[in-house]
């Protein structure tokens, strides 16, 4: 059975038919596990896997996810099984609850295999600044090109095979982005669509429950388990969820979709363009009607500056309480203030440090003003120019990033446009809460690049319909790096 390729439909099948137990799929993929070469684990959860999975209820059969083994990035709870965040500073921290989507998934019968590597604290891109060092993008047995981050594992672990989904959380496009160079469906729902009750908090109004999936069908479906509204979340929307399902296959007539001008232009590599512009063809071959709009540039080049001043004042408030003395790993000091120092001196990274000073700096009270309040105001600038489009078009579709997966030790120019505007500006759908998905649509020198969709507040089936459009065009749903070795 080539189990490494197989959708959520197919191992429903597979399960019901009898041709395979959930038993076998869980052993087989923590046998993939174990041989990863790719540094996606940060916890493999062996003992608790066959526990649980001895224990299913046979009620849950109907479920797609019933016996299907999945992994979770290492910033969500998980009762009983430690917790990380890929940092130091919590080695140790063992939560008494489970976070709301781990509760969801195990009421469907999925089958927690792993927790994964990400960067730590959820800050970086790069998927390399972990406390255990950088995960590598499956691809590229070389190991020479990153997967992105911050969800590097949970991206690692799907496009390797292991699992068929895995949740990541996106505050920037720390889902959306590896997906783009590790092949895979990387979704970011509308923020408070899903949950956060759980998920260890970065910026709380940028952080996003987005997951990975091969398919878009999969990732429709996902939608249907993990959506809702949950008490222990006051952010979480009481609208009612959809069968997320039902309209994947929707004409495309008559949908209108923009392209921003200023985003391609900003893009060097014209494999990546090529590969695009047939999709726009496919598009208005389909009833679509695509225009390509622009967006003032220094609007777009202020994005990323705004994220970072944002998301670094939000994860200095909320990461305060990484003092050791709560949870995690605690140093000793001859005063509170000592224990402090040194407990965040030896288990915060540098590049973690560093985005907290920028934080602590913008925070301050003669730079507030200047920096913090500013970066607000830029927002609200970013987010009304996208939402003005969204008034005309049903989605915004660009290249999902400017190229293959970058080197590992590769030096950007982080002033040219192509950093600046490519490569960075998904993070206008956290900014906005905007849903916003990033599937494959070509190869470079063996390497998988993708494209993006967002959408209007809730408008999850019309983004997942024109990406499933997309995805048949293309024909790249299903597709894994490496061998493939069956069950």
């Amino acid at each position: 059975m080539d189990y490494k390729r197989m959708t959520l439909l197919d191992l429903h099948k597979a399960i019901t038919d009898k041709e395979v137990a959930p038993f076998d799929l869980v052993k087989y993929a923590i046998e993939l596990a174990k041989q990863d070469k790719n540094n996606a684990f940060e916890y493999i959860c062996e003992k608790e896997a066959f526990e649980k999975v001895k224990t299913l209820d046979e009620n849950k059969k109907d479920n797609l996810l019933y016996g299907v083994p999945v992994v979770i990035k290492d910033n969500y709870s998980t009762k009983d099984i430690p917790t990380t965040a890929s940092s130091k500073i919590l080695e140790g921290y063992v939560p008494i609850f489970d976070a709301e989507v781990v509760s969801r998934l195990e009421n469907e019968g999925a089958i927690l295999i792993g927790k994964t590597t990400m960067d730590e604290l959820a800050m970086g891109g790069s998927g390399t600044n972990g406390h255990l060092g950088a995960a590598y993008n499956p691809w590229d047995k070389s190991h020479k090109h990153m997967i992105g981050g911050s969800s590097s594992g949970s991206a690692a672990a799907v496009s390797a095979g292991i699992v068929p989904i895995s949740i990541g959380s996106d505050t920037g496009d720390s889902v959306r982005k590896p997906a783009s160079y590790a092949g895979l469906v990387g979704f970011k729902p509308t923020w408070g669509r899903i949950s956060r009750y759980g998920l260890l908090p970065f910026a709380c109004s940028l952080d996003h429950v987005a997951y990975f999936t091969r398919n878009v069908f999969d990732s429709a479906y996902l939608l249907n388990v993990l959506a809702g509204r949950d008490n222990k979340d006051m952010s979480s929307s009481f609208n009612k969820v959809e069968d997320y399902t039902s309209r994947l296959d929707d004409s495309l007539k008559g949908k209108r979709i923009a392209v921003i001008k200023e985003i391609n232009a900003s893009i060097s590599d014209k494999v990546v363009l090529n590969a695009f512009n047939k999709t726009v063809e496919y598009l208005t071959s389909q009833g679509a009607i695509v225009d390509y709009v622009s967006i003032d540039s220094k609007i777009l080049k202020s994005i990323y500056p705004t994220y970072i001043i944002i998301s670094s004042a939000e994860a200095t408030s909320n990461y305060a309480n990484l003092d050791g003395v709560k949870f995690g790993n605690m140093i000793d000091g001859d005063s509170y203030a000592d224990l402090v120092i040194k407990t965040r001196t030896e288990g915060i990274s540098e590049y973690a440090k560093r985005r907290l000073v920028i934080g602590s700096f913008s925070l301050l009270k003669d730079n507030r003003e200047e920096l913090f309040v500013r970066a607000q105001k830029c927002r609200r600038v970013i987010v009304n120019s996208i939402s003005k489009v969204l008034e005309q078009y049903d989605v915004i579709y660009n290249p999902a990033s400017p190229s293959i997966a970058p080197f590992i030790k590769s030096t950007k120019n982080k002033i040219a446009d192509e950093y600046l505007i490519a490569d960075n500006y998904m993070a206008y759908a956290n900014m906005g809460g905007f849903p916003s998905i990033t599937f494959p649509i070509g190869f470079e020198k063996n390497m998988p690049f993708g494209a993006n969709l967002s959408a209007k507040p809730f408008d999850e089936a019309l983004l997942l319909n024109i990406a499933n459009q997309i995805e048949k065009f293309t024909g790249l749903a299903n597709i894994i790096a490496g061998d493939d070795d069956g069950i």
